[in-house]
């Protein structure tokens, strides 16, 4: 976004020479996030594709200060956990763990997040009015990609930093508070029966209309858990967040097209974000096939990923908000 001072004319935004940006010619935000999750997507020995809640030990939250993360992140860490088969919720980048003589374990990967980055540099432009140079002040939001690891990846330099380690650890699962099961589903079941999109039961097929704006679903008995009921629920409320009337997304893409992909894409993602947020089981229900496929999209359009991660976020905030208290 460019921005001139409040006190100054309407600039173009015609850039001298003297304060132009240094070209940059490494891996994007986008290539390096899209990259790991290709990687994961393709990857032969994947674990099973259904996890439960680890809900007792809390949301997916730094291992040194405590803070949970937000945005799209907590979507990225629960797609690397489940990836990669982690249980805890606990991370910590690099820098800060080494800090306290502690190490990744070999042969273990990162999981990358973004961090949002205001950027800001002063610049000067030709006045329209007056043709004269003038300051501005131009700024712009990017992403940078940053690799945590998990807390069960790292190892302690010496018998003391790997004491201080599983101490920190034990401290951080012990802190959060946990509804019990019975009321951690019923809770999430009042979130998702909120949904104004009306839903229709009966049947052996789980699908959203665009055309009716309805929901069908199979009765609740025929799922083998509830879990796996309130998750498929939350994935068909995902789709139907694309609807004209809220945030109008492209839903007439056919099976086996990009737009068809991509939509599935962003109900899935939004889908684990839900049961992220709503404590329940987090099922990728179209397996390695449909993974392939949104692995396919996302090495054509790599810049299609924030966009696809921020529409996921959109729907997701109006089926279930996240709750930042």
């Amino acid at each position: 976004m460019t921005t001139a001072t409040a006190t100054k004319p309407r600039t173009t935004s015609k850039t001298t020479a003297k304060h132009a940006r240094k070209a940059y010619d490494g891996p994007s935000a986008e290539e390096l996030l899209v990259a790991d999750l290709v990687a994961l997507m393709e990857s032969s020995d994947l674990p099973p594709w259904r996890r439960e809640w680890t809900g007792q030990q809390g949301e997916h939250r730094n291992l040194e200060t405590g803070q949970p993360y937000r945005g799209c992140n907590p979507i990225l860490l629960e797609l690397g956990s489940m990836l990669r088969g982690h249980t805890l919720p606990l991370w910590i980048g690099g820098a800060q763990a080494k800090a306290h003589g502690w190490w990744p374990r070999k042969g273990c990967k990162s999981v990358r997040i973004v961090r949002p980055q205001l950027n800001r540099y002063e610049d000067e432009a030709e006045n329209i009015q007056t043709g004269h140079a003038e300051a501005v002040t131009r700024q712009w939001v990017s992403f940078k990609p940053v690799a945590v690891f998990n807390a069960a990846d790292l190892v302690g330099t010496d018998e003391e930093a790997e004491a201080a380690l599983q101490a920190r650890i034990r401290e951080a699962i012990g802190q959060p508070l946990q509804l019990a099961p019975q009321a951690r589903l019923d809770a999430a079941e009042a979130v998702l029966e909120a949904w104004p999109v009306p839903t229709s039961w009966g049947g052996t097929r789980a699908c959203y209309s665009p055309t009716l704006d309805q929901i069908r679903m199979p009765e609740a008995e025929a799922f083998t858990t509830r879990e796996a009921f309130a998750a498929t629920w939350a994935h068909e409320q995902a789709h139907s967040t694309g609807h004209g009337s809220r945030l109008d997304r492209p839903m007439s893409g056919t099976q086996g097209s990009k737009a068809y992909a991509r939509e599935e894409l962003i109900a899935e993602l939004a889908a684990v974000l839900i049961a992220y947020r709503l404590q329940i089981g987090c099922q990728l229900q179209n397996h390695a096939a449909y993974l392939k496929e949104w692995a396919q999209l996302l090495k054509e359009e790599p810049k299609a990923l924030f966009k696809v991660l921020s529409d996921a976020r959109k729907a997701a905030d109006l089926i279930a908000p996240e709750v930042t208290a």
